[in-house]
Parts: C-alpha cells; sequence; structure tokens
C-alpha cells in the first residue's frame, strides 16, 4: 500500500527543521534568545502548510503556538 504524497510536502519539512532547530537553540544556548524568532518563523511555516493542506488542527494548533510566543515576546 503506497501513501499519495501531499502537495508542498518541501515546505513541511523545511518548517519542521526551522522547529527542531528553534528548540535545539533553546535547549542548548538558551542566552543567544535565536530562539524565539526561529519558533515563530517555524510555527508561521506550518500555519502555510495547514491552510494549503486544508488541516484545520493543524493550521489552529500554530496559530495559537505563534500568538503565544509573540504575546510572550512583549509582555
Amino acid at each position: 500500500m503506497s501513501q499519495e504524497k501531499k502537495p508542498h510536502q518541501w515546505l513541511s519539512w523545511l518548517a519542521t527543521i526551522v522547529l527542531v532547530g528553534a528548540a535545539s537553540l533553546a535547549s542548548f544556548v538558551p542566552e543567544w534568545y535565536w530562539h524565539h524568532a526561529a519558533f515563530i518563523v517555524g510555527n508561521a511555516l506550518w500555519i502555510a502548510v495547514g491552510y494549503l493542506w486544508k488541516e484545520n488542527s493543524l493550521l489552529w494548533l500554530n496559530i495559537m503556538l505563534t500568538l503565544i510566543y509573540i504575546v510572550g515576546l512583549i509582555v
């Protein structure tokens, strides 16, 4: 049984790589603070993927996470 490849698969992999990089920065060098921007970018990419794939759970999860990161930076 073969699975059909979803469109924009490259974008989902890019988003995943950015988020893994953000998590690595947050864990190993938190004093750099670059992980904040990387989390926002990675989740924003996943928002685009969720929209393109018409996956509402994926879309809303990443919208909420992105808002949490942005509000956390402001407050």
